[in-house]
């Protein structure tokens, strides 16, 4: 085992935490929030006038959770795979399957910051109907989301690196967790 290289896998996984302990509250907040929007819109249509602005505010929150929500997913393995191909190779081609299976996210995941920051521009003279926000704010989450799983892509392959053969090994448990 490559010490050095162990110590910045170690290193980099608890960053992966550190980042997941802030964003899993937010998720939660935003759930939260969430429920009360909507609660509020049901309530005020029965009884009240509706308010306007809560419908806007659901759909702007549901956005947030979505993507920061997807964020924790990837960093716990647990979006669709189909790995039973990888499964039944040897373990240095699974490895190898892995780490390129992982390098193609990471791929994806910069593409998607560039576009999505591109996006973000192209839309920031827009604003919200009811709140007049300006929707920079809401399709930030997009290259931001995307940034926070590109560097659990990196962390990923790292720890595949670093792991070698036997990260095909693990990637079996039935833990939930993701490969390490």
């Amino acid at each position: 085992m490559n010490a050095p290289l162990h110590a910045l896998t170690s290193l980099l996984q608890r960053s992966e935490r550190a980042i997941d302990a802030v964003i899993q509250p937010i998720v939660f907040l935003g759930m939260a929030a969430l429920i009360g929007v909507i609660t509020l819109q049901i309530v005020s249509r029965v009884f009240f006038t509706a308010v306007g602005w809560t419908e806007e505010v659901a759909r702007f929150l549901l956005i947030w959770i979505t993507f920061l929500g997807a964020t924790l997913a990837f960093q716990r393995g647990r979006h669709i795979a189909v790995s039973f191909v990888v499964d039944a190779l040897p373990p240095r081609l699974a490895q190898l399957a892995r780490i390129v299976a992982v390098l193609v996210a990471l791929g994806f995941m910069i593409a998607l910051v560039v576009i999505g920051y591109r996006y973000m521009q192209v839309q920031s003279f827009q604003r919200s109907a009811s709140l007049r926000l300006s929707m920079t704010y809401v399709y930030a989450v997009i290259p931001f989301a995307a940034a926070i799983m590109a560097w659990y892509a990196l962390v990923d392959v790292i720890g595949l690196i670093d792991k070698g053969p036997r990260a095909a090994s693990t990637d079996n448990d039935d833990t939930g967790d993701p490969p390490r």
